[in-house]
């Protein structure tokens, strides 16, 4: 079973001298910072700080290897806590990994030991302990290297998770990408496939969202939201609760759709987003967006229906108690110019016409607490139109794309189901519509 929750996580799109994570909750039973970093010159050591401590308060042992020679250093006294040389010459991919534990770390009475394990690509492998000489419970960690101004790279990944080693024993059922309570519910959520296991007869509420579709390219119309079915708080299509699942100690297959890919130029359609399925509950995809090519400006029907382009006048029906229709095209006197598509659909509304002058919104999702937090899914994809249109569609909330210009369509957000965008304002043959966003599975059940 997972036991990993992600708290925090950062990826460089430049250089930057140092990473920190604040504000950490003290609700965990240990912490582990996963990195896979380089610098951008030299092979320093990288170092960290905890709760701003530079004083004289850090002890380390480090034993390294590389298949040929081992060897051990010690140090007491040091201002930082230490990893091993990172890898230079903007490598990020593989280069240096490092996966340091901060062991019982929310604790206000004993010094902090800190294990990490490391490899790099070529001076080898290595294992540390770190001892921080505090009591202090740990609520920021500051990463930072021994050779100032030398940066991390751009691309360089920081994930911080925090780790419950009594989940195995408390919670009913293994499997998920994070598993957590609130002391009333433990709630199993997956944001890719896997399978969901029982070690007893239980009954759970869920939320399965499907893939939503992609937006299309010229004169783009929006992709539809990913079906939604949910047990607690709203469903998708305004259909009545789904009912709770009672299930047996046995494996279940879950399946997180992916979003379907935005059409390109003026005779591809978005693709439809792909099914979520969770024991006998099947989401369906949301439709993919219409485009003005030749018998394809009609969106496809889905868990909802994608936008219809400027030039049909078909509202793409969603499925009955999963989602709605998606909008319908305007034309003006047969020119394309004021020409308008329609949003996709949303889990909870329809699709928006396009009107002269003014693309469709998408559809806005549902919104549930099953996951312990008020949250909504399955928004609809905003559409854009002609040339002389004013008015770029929004995507629907629930994590819908905004409509766009050429080049700038918003893809739906992952794990919400939401629809891709639709590109394109005016003809450029070479535009793409926004990816619909991937699904999600949420399984809950009584404490």
């Amino acid at each position: 079973m997972s036991t990993y929750t992600p708290i925090a996580s950062v990826t460089l799109d430049s250089a930057q001298s140092s990473v920190t994570f604040s504000g950490i909750p003290q609700t965990y039973t240990d912490l582990v910072v996963v990195i896979n970093a380089s610098v951008t010159t030299g092979n320093p050591d990288v170092i960290f700080n905890i709760n701003g401590d530079s004083g004289s308060n850090y002890s380390r042992t480090t034993v390294r290897g590389n298949g040929t020679t081992a060897s051990s250093t010690q140090s007491s006294n040091a201002t930082a806590g230490y990893t091993d040389s990172a890898a230079s010459a903007n490598t990020v991919a593989g280069a240096w990994n490092t996966i340091l534990h901060f062991m019982n770390y929310s604790n206000s009475t004993t010094y902090k030991t800190v294990l990490n394990r490391e490899n790099h690509a070529s001076l080898g492998t290595s294992a540390l302990v770190n001892l921080w000489r505090s009591t202090s419970a740990i609520t920021s960690i500051s990463f930072t290297t021994t050779n100032s101004p030398t940066t991390f790279a751009s691309g360089s990944t920081f994930n911080l998770y925090g780790v419950n080693a009594q989940l195995s024993a408390q919670a009913k059922a293994y499997g998920g990408d994070t598993i957590v309570t609130d002391g009333t519910y433990w709630y199993h959520t997956f944001y890719s496939s896997g399978t969901f296991t029982p070690t007893e007869a239980l009954t759970a509420d869920y939320l399965v969202v499907a893939g939503g579709g992609g937006g299309s390219g010229v004169y783009g119309a929006g992709g539809g939201a990913g079906g939604v079915r949910c047990t607690v708080g709203a469903t998708g299509g305004g259909g009545s609760l789904e009912s709770a699942l009672s299930l047996t100690a046995q494996a279940y297959t879950v399946t997180v759709g992916a979003g379907g890919a935005g059409g390109s130029g003026d005779s591809q359609r978005g693709s439809s987003g792909n099914n979520s399925v969770f024991s006998t509950i099947t989401s369906t995809g949301g439709g993919g967006a219409g485009v003005f090519g030749a018998g394809l400006s009609a969106g496809l029907t889905g868990g909802s229906g994608g936008g219809s382009a400027f030039n049909s006048t078909t509202n793409p029906a969603g499925t009955t108690n999963q989602g709605y229709a998606g909008g319908k095209g305007y034309e003006q006197g047969g020119s394309n110019t004021r020409s308008a598509s329609g949003g996709g659909g949303g889990a909870g509304a329809a699709g928006q016409n396009g009107a002269d002058v003014t693309a469709g919104n998408g559809g806005n999702g549902i919104t549930t607490s099953i996951s312990g937090t008020s949250t909504t899914y399955g928004g609809g994809g905003g559409a854009s139109g002609g040339t002389d249109v004013t008015t770029i569609g929004t995507g629907g909330s629930g994590g819908g794309g905004n409509g766009g210009s050429t080049g700038n369509a918003t893809a739906g957000t992952a794990n919400t189901g939401g629809g891709g965008g639709g590109n394109g304002k005016g003809y450029a043959a070479s535009t793409v519509g926004g990816t619909g966003g991937s699904g999600i599975v949420i399984v809950r059940y009584a404490v």
